[in-house]
């Protein structure tokens, strides 16, 4: 596309439509992957326009960061983390007049749809109709996801929209090797797939000693971070932690959701809640305070599309244990940056945290790798990416 494409003067600047259902700080990892891809298109000198759900208390035009936020109110949106049913089904649907205006205003160069459900048929109508390229981000769970009887690769008619939306979308993206599989093996497109990883860009945050986060010097903790649901499988760290006798072992969690009284009755019923801290909901910069006090990041969900939270890791140097099942198997590879093991093996979490506690110079040796692999991901790389399938 030559370097008319990158040129950054106002008056050439061009357009990009970013459909997703969920924007920060609404829904999970999905949202906040597509965030900073936007952010990677105005670093490359793109205007970004961004139509996603709206929500009691969040306003229906905002410019976060540079990115142009239009929301639009949907059915059954019940709390910040997690979307219902009706919810999902009714973005598409309700978003089509809004999307419709902003195509007949401005003049886009391309349309990125991210999530195959609920926003694939929203990235096809619209593409369809104003005649736009479609590049469409699977982000893992959309497609595939092993703790929902609902997740569309059990289904049928689930997995004929899909597929619809797939063989309807100009260009396919998916964030993680897994992913890509996952489509092929379930829905078998008839269109090749590209792997281009989430974007990451360093995030500031004002370093403070353990004390003013209540944390004691003498303790190790092991930290995880995501929405308390099923999928992203805290009661294995919950049940790991238990087989580990040494009081000096805690675990930090970051996050809330609908698992959250069914974790902490877990660690009461294993006579560990003393060593399990359930911390909410956090600022980024607390969150990254967290990160950079603790000892060990443990990934211990059942299945993961990316793992965005496995790059905030690497910027603070921290080793990882996480699960085999997902995206981080692009990212953690064994003894240079961390451990993967079987969901659900206690035993091979507790060898695992044990070595990783015992072997000082694994660990130094780890940090350098991490936070020189996390360079990978600049925005401005993943951008490129995108423009360079766009051929």
């Amino acid at each position: 596309m030559g370097k008319k494409l990158f040129g950054k003067k106002k008056q050439n600047r061009k357009r990009i439509l970013m459909l997703n259902y969920e924007f920060p700080p609404l829904g999970g990892g999905g949202g906040i992957a597509a965030k900073k891809l936007a952010e990677g298109f105005i670093e490359k000198g793109y205007i970004v326009d961004y139509l996603t759900t709206g929500f009691k208390g969040l306003k229906e035009f905002e410019k976060v960061n540079g990115i142009n936020i239009y929301r639009v109110k949907v059915i059954g949106r019940k709390d910040l983390s997690t979307a219902t049913m009706v919810s999902m089904l009714t973005f598409p649907i309700n978003s089509y007049k809004k999307a419709r205006e902003l195509c007949e205003k401005n003049k886009y160069e391309f349309i990125n749809t991210q999530f195959a459900v609920p926003t694939g048929p929203l990235g096809v109508w619209i593409s369809k109709r104003y005649n736009l390229k479609n590049v469409l981000s699977l982000q893992g769970g959309d497609i595939y996801d092993p703790t929902k009887n609902n997740s569309p690769h059990l289904h049928w008619y689930y997995r004929k929209v899909v597929r619809w939306v797939l063989n309807n979308s100009d260009i396919i993206v998916a964030h993680s090797s897994n992913t890509k599989r996952n489509a092929i093996k379930y829905y078998h497109p008839h269109k090749q797939i590209k792997i281009i990883s989430i974007p990451y860009e360093l995030t500031k945050f004002k370093k403070v000693l353990r004390k003013s986060l209540g944390l004691e010097e003498d303790k190790l903790y092991l930290i995880g971070v995501g929405r308390l649901v099923k999928r992203k499988g805290f009661d294995f760290l919950i049940k790991s932690i238990a087989k580990i006798n040494n009081d000096k072992i805690h675990a930090l969690i970051i996050g809330e959701g609908p698992e959250k009284e069914n974790l902490i009755n877990l660690a009461k019923e294993l006579n560990v809640s003393g060593r399990i801290h359930f911390l909410g909901f956090v600022s980024e910069e607390k969150k990254f305070q967290y990160l950079d006090n603790s000892d060990i990041y443990i990934l211990s969900s059942v299945h993961e599309g990316f793992g965005i939270v496995l790059q905030e890791a690497m910027q603070v140097g921290l080793s990882i244990i996480a699960t085999d099942n997902g995206g981080q198997v692009d990212l953690v590879k064994n003894n240079q940056n961390g451990f993967l093991i079987k969901f659900g093996d206690e035993n091979a979490m507790k060898k695992s945290i044990e070595k990783l506690i015992n072997d000082k110079k694994l660990r130094l040796k780890i940090k350098k790798n991490n936070q020189e692999k996390i360079k990978e991901f600049r925005l401005g790389n993943i951008a490129k990416e995108y423009f360079g399938v766009l051929g």
